[in-house]
């Protein structure tokens, strides 16, 4: 009998944030922050297990706009500063805290860790994230998949069939400019999906693509193995599904590995807790206190938390993987003794999980590769892509309207909070379609120019990240805002198009601030 296959997948995914016109913005942490706390981590765990000639396999998403961020110059200045300021900060701490025995041997380890980083970052990979993953790709242990150009949530893109396809050609085009190969695969943004995706995937030479477990299990016909097997869709892409068993066990909050008491506490960190003047010898006065990454405490209570002990915390990560792996063991034996198929297990995460928000996770995850290329034998670590290369008779299923939402469908990107969004999402998306067959065969540079700024604009508005952020209350003054800003560039553009003198400067000015993909084809909307 054949053993079964795990596919672990890490969607690497932050909203394009960037702000020129302003020497300090405090959103931008939120890419500085995965770069020292995740894709950094990531990396350095990925390297040894490469040099310690460990086989193993990964799928992991790039979405294009965390791309696009990794690679600007003006993004890598800003977190090459962050990076020097986390070194100084526990320099000082060191200073603080030499009277205080745990306490300082935690600001000693994180000094050390800021200086690991520094000089990963500067050094060993010349500040090029995404060429060191490229390379990774290259070696044969990840496979690198795209997502939509800026993480649009298709499905209510459905009236406006043009958006949803330049937003997936786009980000097609994007990794091939990033990677020098096209995506095989791709993470649809929240795993929304509907009928017609898996046509505008052909179109783009997509295939395969994820969707949630309901999305699979209410297809059409029913699925003959469950979520266990990946399925050609009558377009042609093959589809597989989250397995929410696996996902549940890092996931969940109740049941997930991530709160164990042995854990790094997210929220407890020293630009929270010390007195401002104390911080403001490292961090400019912005207005607003944010966080460092010098975190003293574990996961121990709400109101008193104690102090954080590495050795208890990389423990339980052994513990925790052990376990992970055991379980997929017994999952994957019982699911060998029910089904006449050899089946896989989807598991994918956030990759900002590991490293960000649960700390250990990636000394968590070197453990799970490790254990499961050495410690079983009931699965083998693999690829979407090489599951499907392997097994290329599949029954054909249309997948359901789907998503991984709260409720599984649509209601946290469109509720009461977020739906005054879309009146204006909609009416540039028609615009746009409007000016590019209008324009579609113009030869003056500048209308050229200001329909490609008029693609980002609408690009940007449409991201899936500003609706989320209103509908949990997180950042949504600036979610709202960034989405009035776009739609206003947008408008602008669009007014501006039709003048005999398209105003310049007004042009130039969108250019600088919104960037986002140099060599975009607008005439995808056409």
């Amino acid at each position: 009998m054949h053993p079964g296959s795990l596919a672990l997948l890490l969607h690497a995914h932050l909203p394009f944030v960037r702000h020129p016109e302003h020497e300090e913005f405090h959103e931008e942490d939120w890419l500085f922050e995965a770069v020292v706390e995740t894709y950094v981590p990531l990396l350095k765990v990925f390297r040894k297990l490469v040099a310690d000639k460990i086989p193993f396999r990964l799928t992991l998403t790039m979405t294009p706009t965390v791309c696009a961020m990794l690679r600007d110059p003006l993004l890598q200045d800003r977190t090459e500063r962050y990076i020097a300021r986390g070194v100084e900060l526990s320099r000082l701490e060191i200073e603080r805290t030499a009277a205080e025995g745990q306490l300082n041997e935690l600001a000693r380890f994180y000094h050390a860790r800021f200086l690991e980083v520094q000089s990963f970052y500067l050094r060993d990979i010349g500040r090029d994230i995404v060429a060191a993953f490229a390379e990774l790709q290259r070696d044969g242990v990840i496979e690198i998949i795209t997502c939509a150009a800026t993480h649009g949530f298709l499905p209510l893109m459905e009236s406006y069939p043009e958006a949803m396809r330049a937003q997936i050609f786009i980000g097609r085009d994007y990794h091939r400019e990033c990677f020098g190969v096209d995506p095989v695969g791709i993470w649809l943004p929240e795993c929304g999906y509907i009928p017609g995706i898996d046509q505008v995937l052909k179109e783009a030479n997509i295939r395969w693509f994820v969707v949630d477990a309901h999305g699979l299990m209410y297809g059409e016909p029913r699925p003959r193995f469950a979520i266990f097997s990946p399925y050609y869709t009558v377009a042609g892409p093959a589809v597989f599904a989250r397995d929410r068993e696996s996902s549940r066990q890092v996931w969940s909050s109740r049941e997930g590995y991530p709160g164990d008491p042995a854990y790094r506490d997210f929220y407890r960190d020293i630009g929270k807790d010390l007195p401002e003047e104390y911080l403001h010898r490292v961090y400019p006065e912005v207005g607003h206190r944010r966080f460092t990454g010098i975190k003293y405490h574990r996961i121990t209570g709400s109101e008193h938390k104690d102090l954080y002990r590495r050795d208890w915390a990389m423990g339980a990560a052994d513990s925790h993987a052990g376990h992970f792996v055991q379980s997929r063991v017994d999952q994957m034996n019982h699911l060998r003794s029910i089904l006449p198929v050899d089946p896989i297990i989807l598991s994918p995460f956030d990759a900002e999980l590991f490293g960000h928000w649960w700390y250990e996770g990636p000394e968590f995850l070197d453990l799970v590769l490790r254990k499961a290329v050495y410690d079983q034998q009931a699965f083998t670590l693999a690829t979407p892509s090489q599951y499907l290369a392997d097994h290329p008779t599949l029954q054909i299923v249309a997948p359901s309207p789907s998503s991984w939402g709260n409720k599984g469908y649509w209601e946290v990107w469109l509720d009461q909070v977020n739906s005054w969004i879309y009146p204006h999402l909609h009416a540039a998306a028609r615009r746009m379609t409007e000016s590019a067959r209008k324009y579609a065969r113009t030869k003056s540079k500048v209308r050229e120019r200001i329909l490609a700024q008029m693609a980002r604009e609408l690009l940007l508005a449409q991201s899936s990240d500003w609706a989320f952020l209103m509908k949990t209350g997180t950042a949504r003054e600036y979610a709202e805002k960034r989405t009035k800003d776009h739609i206003l560039r947008f408008t602008r553009l669009y007014e501006t198009l039709g003048e005999k003198a398209p105003d310049q400067s007004l042009l130039a000015a969108c250019e600088s601030r919104d960037n986002i993909f140099p060599n975009i084809n607008w005439r995808y909307y056409a």
